[in-house]
């Protein structure tokens, strides 16, 4: 197909042009056919064969992505797996800990409660310490500003 262009006015925005398309010659035929070959009937024995073929094509790859789903897997349990020994150490020693201090408190509870009435004394002891500072400072501040 042929084809003249040809210009009509020049704008500011832009150009024209006009298309005009010649009939198409015999001498202008393309050197292969537009329309898609014919497919050949195919029998069902050949249709088996492609399909058999495609499946071989496909089984590598196949086989590759199993294989790095099952190593994904693998690598999922071994950290799963030491997650929970982990878990079951802090938890053990936690219960240790909590035993022990559980002894120790039934071993000695009259020097435990001894102790807390201590530290509760000696914090009673502080606290009137400081109020009776206290007192003392008021007045004497009084008597300095009067």
């Amino acid at each position: 197909m042929a084809f003249q262009v040809k210009e009509l006015e020049k704008h500011a925005s832009g150009q024209a042009f006009e298309l005009i398309l010649s009939p198409q010659s015999k001498e202008s035929l393309p050197e292969f056919p537009l329309s898609s070959p014919k497919n050949k009937d195919l029998s069902l024995e050949e249709i088996q064969k492609k399909l058999e073929a495609a499946e071989e094509r496909h089984k590598p790859h196949e086989a590759e992505v199993l294989k790095q789903l099952h190593e994904k897997r693998e690598c999922e349990k071994v950290e799963l797996q030491k997650m929970i020994e982990k878990n079951n150490n802090i938890s053990k020693m936690v219960e240790e800990k909590l035993t022990h201090k559980m002894e120790v408190n039934k071993e000695n509870p009259d020097a435990h409660t001894s102790a807390k009435l201590d530290r509760l004394r000696k914090k009673d002891k502080h606290t009137e310490e400081v109020r009776k500072n206290k007192e003392f400072k008021v007045p004497a501040d009084e008597t300095e500003t009067n």
